[in-house]
């Protein structure tokens, strides 16, 4: 068993709040984490709301619900029933008459944007959020950071007993997307269009949302393009890196950049089979941004902006982190360890001023690179941002 490092948080917010949501793509652990939570309950009780026989136990939800008002309600893919969060509400206000006020419900959600849709207003003031992603860097050993790169962190893949059968897993997580999960939504989009959309997005890992391009070359219409990107962004498969805007006067690029949050998928897409091959791959420094991007949004402190920084001129910076109290941190990504940062970001550096000056690389070395800067590995920079979320919270 893996130790997610958000078990702790689940524990803590369920002694905050009546309901947590705990939001993560499918197969990211949610479940295996649910149940480790319901193994430290003395009474809790689990239904999956793809199950046709827990659904029926909810066709009279409020009856049902309030039989188990002393216990923790587990709901899996509770998007499946989204008229249930108003009753969740009704069960939440009445428990608290009772003095049953915190622990009651542990959400489940694989789509983000549809669940906080229905659950915003419905469970306002009554619910925490948490997301879930696939494994990351800080739940793994060192040695093992290449092999996540690679395979990604769904922990099937991860845990596979070769590369080829993680690979085969994650081609069949995407076909899984394209011909079941993603109509299950009431999105008719033929799967062949989106696994196209998918597999461009994988060659431009990191790339600028060019929409006419994209548009172009799938030969449908702008607007399509952004539902499409839209919904996987609520699926968390899509990460939107957005500009840094400041009042500089400068030229900055106004586009986000587009990340596959999970590199395996990015490799599943692009046919890589190896980490041999991914080195000769045309994709390796673009995966590598992305995999370490992902690592360090994730552990970043509550209330961390984020973004990237370009400008006309050529001033870029791959993605910066303004942290309360702590002031902007500039982060440059290299896959090589005796890498230097370019240019470009010295001068977005004279530009923005930031706090700290980083390079991340792929080996384990820290040391100073000259002009403020530097060098780290990608696991000592996320103990370090873990250890700040930590002394915040």
């Amino acid at each position: 068993m893996i130790e997610r490092h958000l078990y702790p948080l689940v524990q803590e917010a369920l002694t905050d709040f009546p309901a947590v949501a705990l939001l993560g793509p499918r197969q990211a652990g949610k479940t295996t984490l649910a149940h480790q939570v319901r193994e430290q309950q003395k009474n809790s009780l689990y239904l999956d709301l793809e199950s046709p026989n827990d659904r029926q136990r909810l066709t009279a939800p409020e009856a049902y619900l309030s039989l188990h008002e002393n216990h923790l309600v587990i709901l899996d893919e509770v998007q499946q029933m989204p008229a249930l969060f108003q009753v969740l509400r009704g069960s939440i206000d009445s428990g608290r008459r009772q003095g049953v006020a915190n622990g009651r419900f542990l959400l489940l959600g694989s789509a983000s944007g549809e669940l906080l849709r229905q659950s915003s207003e419905s469970l306002a003031g009554r619910i925490a959020y948490l997301e879930l992603p696939p494994l990351q860097a800080l739940e793994l050993g060192a040695q093992q950071q290449d092999l996540v790169w690679l395979r990604g962190g769904f922990p099937n893949s991860f845990l596979a007993r070769s590369d080829a059968k993680s690979l085969v897993w994650r081609q069949n997580l995407i076909s899984t997307y394209l011909e079941r999960d993603i109509p299950s939504y009431g999105t008719r989009i033929p799967s062949e269009t989106l696994r196209r959309l998918w597999t461009m997005l994988a060659h431009q890992q990191g790339g600028l949302l060019d929409v006419a391009q994209l548009g172009k070359n799938l030969m449908i219409d702008a607007k399509t393009v952004h539902r499409y990107l839209d919904m996987l962004v609520d699926l968390m498969l899509l990460r939107r890196l957005q500009p840094w805007h400041s009042n500089l006067g400068k030229r900055l690029v106004k586009s986000p950049k587009l990340y596959v949050r999970d590199s395996g998928l990015v490799h599943a897409l692009l046919g890589v089979t190896s980490h041999e091959a991914l080195l000769s791959h045309p994709v390796l420094g673009n995966s590598w941004e992305g995999f370490v991007v992902e690592n360090l949004l994730n552990v970043a402190p509550l209330n961390t902006a984020n973004g990237f920084y370009r400008s006309s001129n050529g001033a870029e910076i791959d993605l910066l982190l303004d942290m309360p109290g702590l002031g902007l941190w500039a982060i440059e990504i290299k896959r090589g360890a005796a890498s230097k940062p370019r240019r470009g970001f010295y001068s977005a550096c004279e530009d923005l001023k930031p706090a700290k000056r980083w390079m991340v690389h792929g080996g384990s070395d820290s040391y100073p690179l000259g002009d403020e800067v530097q060098a780290i590995g990608l696991r000592a920079l996320v103990d370090e941002l873990q250890s700040l979320r930590s002394q915040a919270a």
